[in-house]
């Protein structure tokens, strides 16, 4: 999300930059480093879901069109906003700012929808696991919600802002070569409920009922465990199971912690400062608008990490793209990724090993019963 493309007028002061050159350097490598991880993060996601069979569910065609959206951010929006943030200026020209600002709502937004449609996807196949089928297991049904989660964007920044009707009603001056987006009470009211409070709520509500059912189906495999385990070692049994029980309750609740924790804290401040700086005069302090911008931004770096690296599959898809080594001789797009190396090996281990034993004393190295040359 951009605050960006009102043109100043002719007499404006063109703008200057304030920061000394080793602060400028130093930004210039954070920000660099924060557009590198955004792009290869989420490149990676995308090539592991599109090359591994395992991987091809409905819920990961979601993870993979939101990681196409967040790389999008970080290769066309986050250089360009860098390079406003550091130096203070746009040497591109108002059409470009624009066209630019128009994708920084369009790509944030349309990330921002991608992780409702995974809460949604999510509620369904914990909360309706009978009708999940039914509901999100069509490719046409997941295509559909792909495509509403790219065109409602699309709408919402492309449209108003191509045709300055974000700035209907707003005179501020702004110095010359400045692309900043000063929007009028409406457009700021009606493009933040629709691209952060509605979607906001959608997700609280989804993961809301997912970890009341998360901790409904912990208390019912404990409990089926008691049943199977009646009468035999009863008294530490029960222990045992508890912790269990407890156990998987606070890991439900720590990754929706998580998930819901970050997308607030990173995404809050930036929506409450464009809702509220219309209503104050457009007085909001540049520096505020660029930490609360880059914070947002940060969101679609960490989305391969919070979708992606929780997941054992993810993980181990994540090492082999990165490794190379899917581009070997004998690769396989079915390799199963729920196993780790350690856990493929065993049976290997556990056969070779059998054999070993099976062997006669003459044939096993020591042996008495065959001379060794």
């Amino acid at each position: 999300m951009d605050n960006s493309s009102l043109d100043a007028g002719e007499d404006a002061p063109p703008c200057a930059a304030g920061r000394h050159l080793a602060s400028r350097l130093l930004l210039y490598g954070f920000l660099g480093a924060a557009v590198v991880c955004t792009v290869v993060g989420n490149l990676v996601v995308v090539v592991s879901i599109a090359y591994f069979k395992r991987l091809q569910s409905p819920t990961n065609r979601f993870v993979m069109s939101l990681a196409a959206a967040d790389s999008l951010v970080g290769a066309v929006v986050m250089p360009f906003s860098a390079l406003r943030t550091v130096d203070g200026c746009w040497p591109f020209g108002a059409v470009f700012c624009r066209l630019h600002s128009s994708l920084d709502v369009m790509l944030c937004t349309a990330s921002i929808f991608h992780l409702s449609c995974i809460a949604f996807d999510r509620y369904y196949a914990v909360c309706h696991p009978l009708l999940y089928p039914l509901r999100m297991g069509s490719r046409g049904r997941v295509a559909a919600l792909m495509a509403a989660c790219w065109a409602a964007p699309a709408l919402i920044s492309f449209g108003p802002i191509m045709l300055g009707l974000h700035t209907a009603g707003v005179d501020v001056p702004l110095p010359r070569d400045a692309c900043v987006l000063l929007v009028n009470r409406a457009y700021a009211v009606t493009a933040s409920l629709a691209a952060f409070y509605l979607p906001m709520a959608v997700m609280l509500a989804a993961y809301r009922k997912i970890y009341k059912a998360a901790k409904r189906q912990a208390m019912q495999i404990s409990a089926m465990e008691s049943q199977m385990a009646a009468g035999v070692g009863k008294d530490s049994g029960k222990k045992r199971r508890h912790r269990n029980a407890m156990r998987r309750e606070r890991k439900a609740a720590k990754t929706l912690g998580i998930i819901m924790g970050v997308f607030l804290v990173f995404w809050m401040p930036f929506f409450t400062v464009n809702m509220v700086d219309p209503f104050v005069q457009h007085s909001t302090d540049a520096a505020v608008w660029d930490v609360f911008l880059w914070l947002g931004y940060m969101n679609s770096s960490l989305n391969p990490f919070l979708y992606g690296f929780f997941n054992r599959s993810f993980r181990r898809a994540f090492l082999m793209v990165m490794g190379c080594r899917v581009c070997r001789p004998g690769a396989s797009p079915g390799v199963d990724l729920s196993q780790t190396r350690r856990e493929e090996a065993e049976p290997q281990t556990r056969k070779e090993e059998a054999e070993r034993a099976d062997r006669p004393p003459s044939d096993q190295e020591g042996g008495g019963g065959r001379a060794r040359w």
